[in-house]
């Protein structure tokens, strides 16, 4: 965006550089030359794959850190020069915002309010509008730590506005909220920037996001390799976006697995039941569709984001298969070969049986009367809004916590007196990040290998294998805790797998991972299940729900749909001669289940 012509902005970065030494005494070039101008009364994206110094820049432009070269303005002040001036008129909302989860509602206010100085006869006047816009007012005097994640973002979102910021800055405030929640969040943004002129910029991982901004600046490497509104990032796109229908047997998610392979295809995900691809041309004579009967598409800002992103070289993720082994008892259900036609089929045993199973705490019913079953080499979804009871359920699924009632086998082996030996069978990714982070990269994958038990050649192995497949070799010896959230995910999945897992329970595995990474996880995720692995996931990137052979959606610890993705999408009805999606379908159903108990979603 041209410098020169941002007399009226209210951000101004001119060639903004930023380094930071790593412990190896090499330097890591975290932004580099980065040039940005947001305009009052305008929403710009911040977006890019992880590691990209998307934080690195809002830090700076925030004064928490001060760029080695280069210009930042906010309304008209130097950041260098005046930090104390520049953070008195930004609102800033970090990743892990930090409310005080044994305050109130009310006391969390007080407190931002306290920091900000506004004055004790002043606040009431500040938070009735608040409270209306995030719909918290009737929750004023709950602890902040017994919130749904949804709102507790919208409650720190209302303290960073406790007093009317120059310039909103939002560091990927949708991260780990459910689809209703992160609608309800961007209608109050829309209406900060709409009703009062607020200037905001956020960084996204949700390229849907993106593309409802004035503007988005996509960062790679720390370097801007596109600026200017969403259109142009379509535009690129043009031609080059199509839709292919799996032939009869085969599931959209292994077709799109064996078309990432192919050269000349640029990005492949499941959609509404067929494959969404983006091609290196719109030429038909070189199209690797033109045996498919493809169906043009219109294109999305995500369709040219991936355009954008330098290529890496094509491979085929079953190719991959034999470096995580089979578990010996199982008959493995890989075949490499590149002209597979159908998927592997689900075998009929069960290897998660769940009946009836209630969990209380105290007076609140977390998880109530649940029922399911999943069988071996599945990839069996839970969804559902914050609060609904899948973090519960996979906790006692994974041996972590005991049932009130009902009864649960994972593995053969009932869940409540599963012993050590039953655990080393199972793999598991948190919700939060729950590995060591006083410890590197390096030291927490090496403690995982000893916990695992893996000595000697195949330690190494091991251990070789992860910090390829999630590549981590530049960031080992960073302290896990400092790590980007992206690459604590890698990290988290990368000590689940060491031990080679038979059934591997993801609790939003890819929350806060770029679109690009998401990608090589669900690749990852697909090689696993050929290969005999079983996987129980959790998400709520709706898109993501098209990879499971079958799901369940929860809310309020009760199941309110079960079925395969396409069953599921008949809850939604289409729109205009748009096929529904899974997050229409998602919304449908929740917003149906508030209706009838008398609530809102």
């Amino acid at each position: 965006m041209n410098i020169a012509d941002a007399s009226t902005a209210k951000l101004r970065c001119a060639h903004v550089h930023r380094s930071f030494r790593r412990k190896n005494g090499s330097m890591l070039r975290a932004v580099v030359d980065v040039s940005l101008v947001a305009r009052p009364g305008t929403v710009t994206a911040l977006v890019g794959p992880d590691g990209a110094g998307k934080t690195t820049l809002l830090r700076m432009i925030t004064a928490l850190i001060t760029p080695d070269q280069g210009s930042i303005e906010v309304a008209g002040l130097n950041v260098v020069k005046s930090p104390a001036a520049v953070q008195a008129m930004v609102g800033y909302m970090p990743q892990r915002f930090g409310l005080y989860e044994d305050l109130t509602v009310e006391e969390n206010l007080n407190l931002y309010a306290d920091l900000h100085g506004v004055r004790p006869g002043d606040r009431a006047a500040i938070y009735e509008p608040l409270m209306k816009m995030t719909a918290l007012a009737p929750f004023m005097h709950r602890l902040a730590g017994r919130l749904s994640g949804g709102m507790k973002q919208k409650l720190g979102l209302a303290c960073t506005l406790v007093r009317t910021p120059e310039l909103l800055v939002l560091d990927e405030p949708t991260v780990g909220v459910d689809p209703v929640s992160r609608r309800e969040l961007w209608e109050i943004i829309t209406r900060l920037v709409g009703d009062n002129g607020l200037t905001v910029l956020m960084s996204t991982p949700y390229l849907d996001e993106a593309d409802r901004c004035d503007a988005a600046l996509v960062l790679y490497e720390g370097r801007v390799i596109s600026d200017g509104p969403p259109k142009a990032m379509r535009d690129l796109a043009a031609g080059r976006v199509f839709r292919v229908s799996p032939p009869v047997g085969q599931t959209p998610r292994y077709m799109q697995a064996r078309l990432m392979a192919q050269p000349g295809i640029v990005d492949a995900v499941p959609e509404g039941g067929q494959v969404r691809c983006v091609t290196a041309t719109g030429s038909q004579t070189v199209n690797p569709l033109a045996n498919l009967m493809p169906q043009a598409a219109v294109p999305r800002f995500e369709d040219g984001f991936m355009i954008t992103l330098p290529q890496k070289p094509h491979t085929d993720s079953s190719a991959n298969a034999a470096d995580h082994k089979t578990p010996p008892d199982k008959t493995p259900v890989h075949n490499s070969n590149k002209n597979q036609t159908s998927n592997p089929a689900a075998s009929q045993d069960p290897v998660v049986e769940v009946h009836d199973l209630v969990r209380r705490f105290g007076e609140f019913i977390a998880v109530n009367h649940v029922s399911f079953t999943v069988r071996r080499r599945e990839i069996f979804g839970l969804l559902g809004p914050n609060g609904a009871g899948k973090s519960t359920t996979f906790r006692m699924l994974c041996g972590l916590l005991p049932p009130t009632s009902g009864t649960l086998r994972v593995a053969g082996v009932d869940a409540r007196r599963a012993g050590a030996a039953a655990r080393q069978r199972l793999g598991y990714v948190a919700q939060k990040f729950s590995l060591y982070g006083h410890l590197t990269m390096a030291g927490n994958l090496a403690f995982f290998a000893s916990a695992y038990g893996l000595h000697g050649r195949k330690r190494r192995e091991r251990l070789a294998w992860a910090i390829e497949e999630f590549g981590l070799a530049d960031y080992l010896q960073i302290l896990s805790g400092a790590a980007p959230g992206g690459y604590k995910q890698r990290l988290a999945m990368a000590c689940a797998l060491l031990h080679e897992p038979e059934l591997l329970f993801l609790d939003e595995p890819t929350s806060g991972v770029d679109p690009l990474a998401r990608r090589e996880f669900w690749q990852l995720i697909n090689t696993l299940a050929e290969c005999g692995v079983t996987v129980v996931v959790t998400t709520h990137f709706m898109e993501e729900a098209e990879y499971c052979d079958r799901l369940i959606i929860l809310n309020n610890g009760r199941i309110l749909a079960q079925g395969s993705p396409a069953e599921v999408r008949r809850h939604a009805t289409a729109k205009g001669s748009q096929p529904p999606t899974m997050e229409d379908a998602f919304i449908a159903i929740v917003e149906a289940s508030a209706a009838a108990a008398g609530g809102k979603a």
